[in-house]
């Protein structure tokens, strides 16, 4: 199966914002994992929960594929995008985020977290068996989302936004003095 950079090849535009998405993706799966760690029940499906509900639409803004970005479209587009997201069978792409929205997502996954909140409450090899599956819950959907969105850009041949500035400064040798 091919992953979402090695599906955006030949793209740069695509493939930075593949790049950039997945460094999303692995900073919120990495609070994820610590979540799940924690022995309160519900406590890691609600924090799932929270970091797909900010996060899907963040990966969707790299590509272009946000609400506001797709009324931005000229019509003529925007139904090429919407046809493109039809094909694709996506979900999540161009829609609002709702809670139903990330549990209908989240259902893919359903038996890994059924697994995952046993597991929390054995001690430490639990646990860590726990963090683990929780980073992998969240890394699979966040990369099949960041597939989905590559397939409709691709599909419906969308001009993707310049990437936004980045928020870290770069280190300058003056700045010691």
């Amino acid at each position: 199966m091919l992953t979402a950079l090695q599906m955006a090849a030949g793209d740069e535009a695509l493939s930075a914002a593949v790049r950039r998405s997945h460094q999303l993706l692995h900073r919120r799966a990495l609070v994820a994992a610590v979540a799940s760690t924690v022995p309160v029940p519900g406590l890691d499906w609600a924090v799932d929960a929270a970091l797909l509900s900010r996060l899907l639409p963040k990966i969707s803004a790299e590509f272009g594929l946000t609400p506001a970005q797709l009324d931005r479209l000229d019509p003529g587009q925007r139904a090429q995008v919407q046809k493109a997201v039809a094909v694709v069978g996506s979900v999540l792409i161009g829609k609002f985020i709702t809670k139903e929205l990330v549990f209908m997502a989240a259902q893919k996954i359903g038996m890994r977290l059924t697994v995952q909140q046993a597991a929390k409450y054995v001690p430490l090899a639990g646990q860590a068996v726990s963090a683990a599956m929780g980073y992998t819950a969240i890394r699979y959907l966040g990369e099949q989302h960041i597939q989905d969105c590559v397939r409709v850009a691709q599909t419906a041949q969308l001009a993707l936004p310049p990437a936004a500035p980045s928020k870290t400064r770069a280190f300058s040798p003056q700045r010691l003095r």
